[in-house]
Parts: C-alpha cells; structure tokens; sequence
C-alpha cells in the first residue's frame, strides 16, 4: 500500500492485537482500518503509545491541500473531517471502507483531548446537581 500523503510504501506492524500501516521512513502517518481507531484512541490503551512515538522523515514534505486517496479502495478519496465536537483534530476517513488515515501528531492529540473529556466528565460528576442545589437552598432558608 502506497501512504496517502507521501506516496512511500507503508509498513504493516503488529501491535498487540492489531496489524496497523505506518508511515515509517515517509511522513510517520498511520492507516488504520475500520474500528482499529477505537482500540488505540485512549491514553490507557497501551497499543497506541508505539504508534504515538512514530518520527517522521524531516525531508519529506506533504502537501495538506491535495485530496488524499484511499490506501485499500482503489480510486476513492478520504473524506476530511474533524474527530470531534471540539473541533481541534482533523482526520481523513474513507467513506468506502471505513479507514482512517492520521498524519503525525494526529493519534497523540486525539488521546491527549479524549483524556480530557475524561477528566472532565470525572470533575462533572463531584458537582452539585440543580436538584441538590434547591435543597440546600431549602435547608438555608427553612423552606422545607
């Protein structure tokens, strides 16, 4: 398989479970298959932390403007999108297969946002609930 992005060949590497396409000598982009992503999207998932320390080759340049072809379906473009409601990570997804192309740093900013979403939604938990509010607005006032 050709990289999408630099056009060098792509390297199949086991990781666990998982058979991922690396980008290894070329621009250190990763091509995941359908649900590959969600296995090695998450700090705690120790599968993607070889794939986080992958280093590009400082002379290969890319260009992001070009439309990206999919690595597996013949002829079909990657759909550009952002990965999330925050908007801050863009990824490429084939809409034939289900593919997803990263370029580098992509992987390690997903799992830096999702761990964060995390960390929030534990903070959301320990906050007071608007029906615990009223109550103690109740007890405060004697309203009870």
């Amino acid at each position: 398989m050709k990289c999408p992005a630099c056009f060098h060949s792509l390297r199949e590497i086991q990781i666990g479970a998982l058979k991922v396409d690396v980008c290894q000598h070329g621009c250190g982009g990763i091509w995941l298959d359908r649900f590959e992503l969600q296995q090695v999207d998450e700090e705690h998932e120790t599968a993607g932390e070889p794939l986080v320390m992958l280093h590009p080759n400082p002379n290969v340049k890319v260009d992001p403007s070009l439309k990206r072809e999919c690595p597996r379906c013949d002829g079909v473009k990657l759909k550009r999108h952002f990965f999330s409601a925050k908007r801050r990570v863009e990824v490429d997804e084939c809409p034939g297969c289900g593919g997803y192309w990263l370029d580098h740093g992509e992987l390690a900013q997903i799992r830096r946002e999702k761990a964060e979403e995390a960390h929030e939604r534990r903070l959301g938990q320990n906050s007071l609930t608007p029906e615990m509010i009223r109550y103690l607005y109740r007890l405060r006032t004697g309203a009870a």
